[in-house]
């Protein structure tokens, strides 16, 4: 019986080596990462992006706002609900609260911040776009287009960082 104890824990052992040895792997060859895992990487990163975008501009545009004001709340809410979807699934892992947020920020900052970047780029250079209300076609197609654009030029970058072992490659850890 103990024998056997002993063997299981060897055999652990060598999976966890396995493991190991496989993320280290992965981190040193660019081509490690899938598209199909950045794409959902990038879904998942869109997904707050969109949230926080929407709610943004639904608020600044209720309360009166400027094209600036109203940027820049629809940008930092966009992080907070990109950030905060993440932290959702890591904390479901039963990791700690300040562990959970150093990872979400390690995973989503530069996803959100390209996503961001290029969201509002496409919004900002689309004529009449800025000036759109809630209830135009111009800004819910602008949006949409936006948003697009964003989820192509993003996918790549989170390919680069999951096949380097960072982005959404240092959430999976998390998930058994």
């Amino acid at each position: 019986m103990q024998h056997d104890t002993h063997h299981d824990q060897h055999g652990r052992h060598t999976d966890h080596a396995d493991h190991a040895a496989h993320t280290a792997h992965t981190a040193h060859h660019p081509g490690g990462a899938s598209w199909s895992m950045a794409a959902r990487a990038t879904l998942h990163c869109l997904t707050g992006c969109a949230i926080g975008e929407i709610l943004g501009m639904v608020i600044g545009t209720a309360l009166g706002w400027g094209n600036m004001e109203t940027m820049v709340l629809a940008i930092a809410l966009a992080f907070f609900f990109g950030y905060s979807l993440t932290l959702r699934s890591i904390l479901k892992a039963g990791v700690d609260f300040r562990t959970a947020l150093r990872v979400a920020f390690a995973a989503d900052t530069l996803s959100i911040a390209v996503m961001e970047l290029i969201d509002n780029g496409v919004i900002a250079l689309w004529p009449g776009a800025m000036d759109a209300t809630l209830a135009d076609t111009l800004f819910w197609g602008a949006l949409a287009i936006s948003l697009a654009v964003a989820f192509v030029v993003t996918t790549p970058v989170n390919k680069w960082m999951i096949g380097r072992g960072k982005g959404h490659a240092v959430v999976h850890r998390y998930h058994h």
